[in-house]
């Protein structure tokens, strides 16, 4: 059984990945700005703002009172907006990087310090420290995407943040990877035009929408205890060549 942590859990990704690791049999610790949409035993929801950095450090602690440790963190809370680089509103670049970009770093260091106190404690042991920290990239950043320079941008961080972080938390067994999905039916894309979205699909290798499975079989991967030799990548859905 592992303690997982994954941000934007009330929706889309975010509730699907909950429910099969909870169905797997692990403890899922979740958090939305609203109240949950999972009602299970094993898992745990915090309503807040993932750039809010004090409830962020609280739910964290939270998590380790009650849980002893975190295993695995997902990075998959995120907002996006389509506008042409002249009609962005500031307001628009300040909520897209707060959220994306430093609701990730919150994450990543409240819970990296959780996972590499752990790690010094089963070394101590004589065990191996398996830690796995996922961050959420998109094929936006490696597309160049008209009318996404911001929400791109905000995802190049994360991509950024997730090569150097991979070689700051190493040395404590944490992986640190990142997945840049193709679009996915889901709210964060419900308000970009049709004829946007099948213009992407076009500049795919493979030509369709993403789906649930697709996401999840890269996160298993990066997940699983043989993956100890993979960080710092960033696999992009699609066919994409990021």
């Amino acid at each position: 059984m592992k303690v997982f942590l994954i941000t934007g859990t009330r929706k889309g990704i975010g509730k699907e990945l909950s429910l099969h690791f909870l169905n797997q049999g692990h403890i899922v610790c979740g958090c939305s700005r609203g109240e949950s949409s999972i009602h299970h035993n094993n898992y745990r929801h915090f309503q807040l703002d993932v750039n809010h950095e004090s409830d962020v450090i609280n739910m964290v602690k939270a998590i380790k009172k009650e849980f002893g440790q975190i295993d695995v963190l997902l990075n998959n809370a995120g907002i996006a907006s389509m506008n042409h680089l002249l009609l962005t509103p500031y307001k628009t670049m300040n909520n897209i990087f707060s959220t994306n970009v430093f609701g990730t770093f919150l994450f990543m260091r409240e819970v990296g310090k959780i996972m590499s106190q752990a790690s010094r404690k089963l070394k101590a042991k004589g065990e191996t420290p398996h830690f796995r920290i996922i961050n959420f990239a998109t094929v936006a950043t490696p597309l160049r995407l008209e009318g996404e320079a911001i929400y791109a941008s905000s995802k190049a961080a994360i991509v950024n943040l997730t090569q150097v972080a991979s070689f700051e938390l190493a040395e404590f067994g944490i992986t640190v990877n990142a997945i840049g999905p193709t679009p996915v039916p889901t709210d964060l894309i419900k308000s970009v035009p049709k004829a946007k979205l099948d213009a992407l699909l076009q500049r795919q290798a493979i030509k369709r929408f993403g789906e649930f499975k697709d996401c999840l079989n890269v996160i298993e991967f990066f997940i699983d205890e043989r993956s100890d030799f993979i960080s710092g990548q960033v696999i992009y859905l699609g066919g994409i060549n990021g």
